[in-house]
């Protein structure tokens, strides 16, 4: 695997597709395209997942509460793809059970819920994980001692799924570049190329890290910049011409498992308002989320509020009041954009609804540029969404007499992502983490050794060999967590890391999980990586500067008046 510097260097010239933007959307583009057999270039500002795409409810799910607004293609189209990435990403993207709790005075009967739940594993084709089950209060009770009984009817037990979204997008672009992709990270997009015609036929990019600009000519430019998507948009048409987007924030708060221990998904409706949350088991943590309010400043900065808190808190302490959460027990707390398409009525003007029912339909939209834009949507149907640019692309390149020979088509459906790549096919765990830890030559303890499986996949193995190669590679990072040295190797060498965040936020989970956030480490992480990368004592100060203040941004709601 190339490094972010070699992807770099391989940058410019011309290329089929060039994808704007490294969220999960743009990789599943870049993947797609480039196993057609188009050349294609990703650029992405920041990091990989930097947006949206490492910052969302982390679920795979086909989206119950869509079927109440009666979006059924959405949920169809959802569950779908939920048991695709379950056959491509297997050690991703896993089985998690959640609740739907339901009391005297609720919104809807346990009869209506019971009905909705054949419907959604209907639409499912009866392909979930595991058919719902019907629960009586004891019953919900044996589960999750913790919940509320007062007034509980029962609740359904239906199947989703849970997954790491940051490494989900990071294998969708690392499945890219083995296909021929040129994948490049720290590229920001300065303007765009224009023939006299005025159609987009490129981009100028800037690599953020030492001002070195290069052209990057492309047949078909696609705008996947989600939140930003706008300013992308108004690059190519600086006097304007409306917004597509009404972003809407959503909120995350983390706790550790003993300070609210679930062990299954509660659905919650917030007492205040009936918004639709949930309290997630996440290893030794639990998280709950997510807000769902606009958001109209610039997406680089949002953050959680001292009022997003307290609004989740609340949630907390009405399903959970024998486990009340205070906010010293806040752990860490995470903000990201919905980059959702603006609702319009049937004039076509824009519709004035709460934020909660904007729908999370996807749209594709191609300007008189030729810049195809695609916004909206949901993680779970990224892949599906991917293919529908690639598609429009392909007939763009198709009226432009640009379109390759040979073109193959769309494989990402069945085709596995690299971790998954020789996992069992009955999906064991367990039994993966012990072909690492004999890998390892029995120097990772059989809970490293899951983390790694879970983590990479049956990547784990080469990480492994690395460790039975030097035993240093397997300290740990932080005491209370699993991360070992190695994966500091890995992610620079094998996954296009650049700084010392995109190891603690993205490689990792450290900036959520660890006690201080990851603080305690990050100097010998930024040493670490000096090494490996060439950093002098200035740059590598400022990476741990850098990474503290990702961290303060984690932390702003604990700022009055923030």
């Amino acid at each position: 695997m190339k490094t972010r510097e070699q992807m770099w260097d391989s940058l410019g010239g011309q290329v089929d597709l060039l994808v704007v933007g490294g969220g999960v959307t743009g990789c599943g583009i870049a993947r797609d395209a480039a196993r057609r057999g188009l050349s294609v270039a990703l650029v992405e500002m920041e990091d990989l997942a930097y947006g949206t795409s490492s910052r969302s409810s982390k679920l795979v799910h086909g989206g119950l509460r869509y079927l109440e607004q009666y979006e059924f293609s959405l949920v169809f189209e959802a569950v779908s793809e939920r048991r695709i990435l379950l056959d491509i990403a297997p050690h991703l993207v896993n089985p998690l059970g959640f609740l739907f709790p339901v009391y005297k005075g609720s919104r809807h009967n346990l009869f209506v819920i019971n009905t909705g739940m054949w419907l959604y594993d209907g639409l499912s084709l009866f392909r979930s994980p595991r058919i719902h089950q019907k629960l009586g209060a004891k019953q919900v009770a044996e589960k999750e001692p913790t919940l509320l009984q007062k007034g509980l009817k029962g609740a359904p037990l239906y199947w989703d799924c849970s997954t790491d979204d940051a490494r989900l997008t990071l294998e969708t672009a690392l499945d890219a570049a083995k296909a021929g992709a040129v994948i490049a990270t720290r590229a920001k997009v300065n303007s765009f190329l224009k023939d006299d015609d005025g159609r987009i036929g490129g981009v100028v990019v800037e690599n953020t890290l030492t001002g070195e600009l290069k052209e990057v000519r492309a047949h078909s430019v696609v705008n996947a910049t989600g939140p930003w998507t706008d300013k992308t948009i108004a690059m190519s048409k600086p006097l304007g011409g409306g917004r597509l987007l009404r972003p809407t924030k959503g909120v995350h708060i983390v706790v550790k498992h003993s300070v609210l221990p679930v062990e299954n998904a509660v659905v919650l409706f917030h007492p205040e308002d009936e918004r639709v949350l949930f309290a997630l088991p996440w290893g030794d943590h639990t998280y709950i989320g997510t807000t769902d309010t606009d958001y109209d400043g610039d997406p680089a900065d949002v953050a959680a509020t001292s009022e997003d808190v307290d609004y989740l808190i609340d949630a907390s302490l009405h399903y959970f009041p024998d486990n009340a959460i205070e906010r010293s027990d806040v752990v860490s707390t995470w903000a990201g954009l919905r980059p959702l398409m603006k609702p319009v009525n049937e004039g076509g003007i824009p519709g004035d609804v709460d934020e909660s029912a904007v729908s999370r339909e996807h749209q594709i939209v191609v300007g008189q540029d030729g810049l195809i834009t695609i916004a909206g949507g949901k993680l779970t149907t990224y892949r599906r969404m991917a293919a529908e640019v690639v598609d429009t692309a392909v007939k763009l390149l198709r009226l432009q007499n640009r379109l390759p020979d040979g073109l193959s088509a769309s494989d990402t459906d069945r085709e596995p992502l690299p971790g998954a790549i020789g996992w069992p096919a009955d999906d064991d765990h367990d039994a993966v983490a012990e072909v690492i830890r004999k890998a390892s030559k029995n120097r990772l303890d059989s809970a490293t050794s899951r983390h790694l499986g879970d983590t990479y996949g049956m990547r784990g193995v080469d990480l492994a060999k690395r460790v039975a190669a030097d035993e240093t590679l397997a300290t740990k990072l932080i005491a209370e967590l699993p991360d070992i040295l190695v994966q500091v190797d890995w992610a620079v060498e094998e996954e296009l890391a650049a700084t010392v965040t995109d190891v603690l936020h993205r490689r990792t989970q450290i900036i959520y999980r660890a006690p201080d956030q990851g603080l305690e480490c990050a100097e010998a992480v930024a040493k670490r990586m000096a090494g490996l990368l060439g950093w002098d004592d200035e740059r590598t100060l400022k990476e741990v500067a850098d990474y503290a203040d990702d961290v303060g941004l984690s932390r702003q709601w604990q700022n009055a008046g923030e």
